[in-house]
């Protein structure tokens, strides 16, 4: 709604009138509804991406509405009736409009054909475009001019009030001025000619330097947090460390809700999940609060929690603890684990990195139980069963099953939960020498085993002898139809306990907690954030020259994965994204003038607006992403039509006036100064909401509107000059080379015509 109002005030600015100013507040809603019923037909729906679309197409459909208005209101002021002025107005600027629509749709070609996570994205963006642009155009053609017969009034003995007058002489003023300074940049040619390369050669130079990213950092109000915490933590020490964390998030002004849970996967991991206050309230950036929030979290020993602002978009890749992520691979395990620490500890020191992480688990603990062969056998001890002893004691058996009316509940055997904190536990275990197996179907096939405490005084024999307990124990979830066990848990004999370190020594070790495999190599995955004001490039070459700086060896070999990773192919594909649209816009131009040389002089106004896009976004820190070369594409179609419509009227000067191309230019500028500058402000207003950046999520759609409206700023002020210098140009050239092919058909002098 913001965006049609400043359109609407663009259009009456220029035009001083509210019936004129009904054209496009009519033709502006019924192309977007028109737009919507399009999307409907297709299966698209409304979100981020359609309602920018949307947005900037509220610039697009008032051009064509705007050239065909403001022609026929000129012929009206002049002093034909609005239905005559309508007619030939129409008439004039009928193929005008249809070489912007066409060629703007041409624009979006590429898009359409691109492959990949980004050709998805944006292919619902450049459909919607293209359906509102020849909606549009529709609508140009037919809605408006009949419009203009009814609502256009004639100029004839008609006052204007002072609000008009004095508009209008601004205006005169603006258009004296122009036409001034255009005369001076006809004279000088050959100055003008020099900005223009200037301008390209900046071009270049821009595009090459500006730090590149994929999409911007958003800030959705919400974060999310992976705990990373020593290899060899518990489970209830890492309950108590998620509980420390959650609650210095929560004490944070600008949090609202923090929750976490840890446990599923590995035990020293868990996640928490963080929703902000509204913006408007905390006063400061999701990264921000991350950053404000890594000070705090530091004081929490033996855990890190690494916390990163959620998306909209993100590309996948591993499960990691940052944003972005980079693989390495090796044909060796060992070189694997040797030199992705080093790369590891390199990045940490790096300032453009923030929360640098691996997800290499090589050092967890564990305890190795060397049985002694030869004192177990004079015990009259098996192998089997102190591995059955120890299974009951850790191993978490499920023994039986209770069965109930509404539900049913796995019996599981262990030890005490005090009793798993410490291997020295395992000086506490009794293997039993006289174990058989159980018979009944309730069995749990251990051999029997005990544990004792320092405060149990009662023996293994007497448990076991202990008939009545046996029985219930082994009965437990036996239905009528199943038989029990003989009543003994293992043995009614007496029995002697042997302490498993008689038979056995212990020793610590380190494990791998996990070893990841990509591609059928092991690979270790290394994430990382960015730190503020840096971008996705410069990371990337902080990471290829830490490998260089500590020499990783060839066998050992890193890709980007996920987020990382798309964007070094987008990255790759943007300089043939931005030449298949500049061929597209080419091809259809030249077949549209049937010339190889006027679509020439109409792409001549692409590089002021680069260049005019790149110093906006470098003017407010942003980096060159996905969003930003849109609005670069954008620009290919929106600039191109201040060439056209000078170029249109001056080659109708040419050939039906016979004018020269310096007179034929120089007024065809300075009659459609006002439209070029009513569609190039109605485009600029359009896209203002976007640059401005409203709502939470709006750094995504930002870089696309400040660029549009640099784009467009500086292009303005070039193109009206350096447009009609290089048509000359074109047009002495293409003099020349008619003269060219004329000698080479004519023939020789002198020479005698075959018989």
């Amino acid at each position: 709604m913001i965006a049609i109002g400043l359109v609407i005030l663009v259009v009456f600015a220029f035009l001083r009138d509210a019936r004129s100013t009904l054209v496009p507040v009519v033709a502006v809603p019924v192309s977007l509804v028109g737009t919507l019923g399009a999307m409907y037909l297709l299966g698209y729906s409304l979100d981020n991406l359609s309602l920018m679309a949307l947005t900037v197409a509220t610039g697009f459909v008032v051009d064509d509405a705007i050239v065909v208005l403001e022609n026929i209101s000129r012929h009206t002021a002049s002093g034909l009736t609005p239905f005559e002025a309508a007619i030939k107005g129409a008439r004039e600027v009928g193929f005008t409009v249809l070489s912007m629509s066409i060629s703007l749709i041409a624009v979006f070609i590429p898009i359409l054909l691109m492959g990949g996570l980004v050709g998805r994205l944006f292919r619902e963006f450049a459909v919607t475009l293209s359906a509102a642009i020849l909606i549009s155009l529709v609508i140009s053609l037919t809605t408006t001019p009949m419009m203009c017969s009814i609502l256009l009034r004639g100029e004839r003995g008609r006052e204007h009030g002072r609000v008009y007058r004095a508009s209008e002489r601004v205006f005169e003023a603006m258009l004296g001025g122009y036409r001034r300074s255009l005369g001076w940049a006809l004279g000088h040619p050959r100055l003008i000619l020099m900005v223009f390369l200037a301008t390209l050669g900046l071009t270049g130079y821009l595009y090459y330097t500006i730090p590149k990213g994929f999409f911007p950092q958003q800030d959705t109000g919400r974060l999310t947090g992976s705990i990373q915490a020593d290899q060899a933590i518990s489970f209830q020490l890492m309950s108590q460390k998620l509980s420390q964390f959650v609650a210095i998030v929560q004490k944070d002004p600008a949090v609202d809700t923090a929750v976490g849970f840890t446990g599923g996967g590995q035990t020293n991991s868990g996640f928490v999940f963080i929703s902000l206050k509204p913006l408007a309230e905390r006063k400061i950036s999701a990264d921000q609060v991350i950053g404000r929030l890594r000070r705090e979290l530091a004081v929490v020993p033996g855990a890190t929690l690494f916390l990163q602002a959620v998306q909209d978009i993100r590309a996948g890749g591993r499960q990691g603890n940052a944003q972005y992520q980079y693989t390495l691979q090796g044909d060796r395990f060992a070189e694997l684990n040797e030199w992705a620490p080093k790369l590891t500890t390199a990045l940490q020191a790096e300032p453009k990195l923030t929360d640098v992480n691996s997800d290499q688990q090589n050092k967890g603990l564990e305890t190795n139980v060397l049985i002694d062969r030869d004192s177990a056998s004079r015990l009259g001890i098996t192998v089997s069963q102190i591995d059955n002893t120890l299974y009951d004691a850790f191993g978490q058996r499920q023994v039986s099953t209770i069965f109930v009316a509404r539900n049913q509940y796995h019996v599981v055997m262990e030890v005490a939960p005090q009793y798993w904190q410490n291997p020295e536990t395992l000086n506490r275990v009794f293997v039993s020498q006289a174990g058989g197996s159980v018979g009944g179907s309730q069995a749990t096939n251990a051999v029997a085993g005990t544990f004792v405490s320092s405060s149990q005084s009662t023996t293994a024999a007497t448990i076991a002898a202990d008939v009545a307990r046996n029985q219930a124990n082994n009965s437990i979830g036996a239905t009528g139809n199943a038989a029990v066990s003989t009543g003994s848990a293992v043995s009614t004999s007496p029995e002697t306990m042997i302490p498993l370190s008689s038979v056995a020594r212990f020793d610590a070790g380190s494990t791998p907690l996990s070893v990841n495999h990509q591609g059928l190599f092991v690979a270790t995955t290394i994430s990382f954030n960015l730190a503020p004001g840096v971008a996705l490039s410069d990371a990337v070459a902080v990471i290829d020259a830490a490998k260089n700086r500590i020499g990783m060896p060839a066998s050992i070999h890193g890709t980007f994965e996920g987020t990382a990773r798309v964007f070094q192919e987008s990255l790759a594909n943007q300089p043939m994204l931005i030449l298949a649209a500049l061929i597209a816009v080419y091809v259809v131009l030249g077949i549209l003038y049937e010339s190889y040389v006027h679509p020439l002089t109409i792409l001549s106004t692409l590089p002021s607006a680069g260049v005019g896009a790149l110093l906006a976004l470098t003017f407010f820190n942003i980096e060159f992403s996905i969003m930003a070369l849109i609005g670069v594409i954008l620009l290919i179609g929106i600039v191109k039509k201040n060439a056209i419509m000078m170029i249109d009227f001056a080659l109708e000067a040419q050939r039906h006036q016979g004018k020269s191309a310096r007179d034929a230019i120089y007024q065809a500028c300075l009659l459609r100064f006002r439209p070029i500058m009513m569609t190039t402000m109605a485009a600029l207003f359009g896209a203002v909401p976007l640059a401005i950046g409203l709502g939470e999520g709006s750094e995504l759609r930002q870089p696309l509107g400040i660029a549009i409206v640099g784009g467009l700023i500086l292009s303005q002020m070039l193109t009206l000059y350096t447009t009609p210098v290089i048509y000359i140009y074109f047009d002495h050239l293409r003099g020349l080379g008619a003269k060219l092919r004329a000698s080479i058909r004519r023939p020789r002098s002198g020479s005698v015509a075959a018989p």
